[in-house]
């Protein structure tokens, strides 16, 4: 039986992930910063009322917009699924 070393089983990112990733952990704070949220509140607020999946879903659009506007996408996906005003 082989032992893999730990650089054995290192792998990377391609690129498309590696932005998603980076945009992800971008935004999110952004959104938490403009509601006055915690990180895990805002991401369990956006998984909850669909903007998780909105924002997984259009990210490479979403990522040439200007934060503020990302946010507010956010924000009215998150208000259309029963978010609160």
């Amino acid at each position: 039986m082989e032992i893999l070393s730990y650089s054995a089983m290192k792998t990377e990112l391609d690129k498309t992930t590696s932005d998603k990733v980076a945009f992800l952990s971008f935004i999110v704070p952004e959104f938490a910063k403009s509601f006055k949220m915690s990180m895990p509140q805002s991401y369990l607020y956006l998984k909850k009322y669909g903007a998780w999946d909105y924002l997984n879903e259009n990210w490479w659009a979403l990522h040439t917009e200007n934060p503020f506007w990302t946010v507010r996408y956010l924000y009215d996906v998150c208000y259309e699924n029963g978010g609160q005003r």
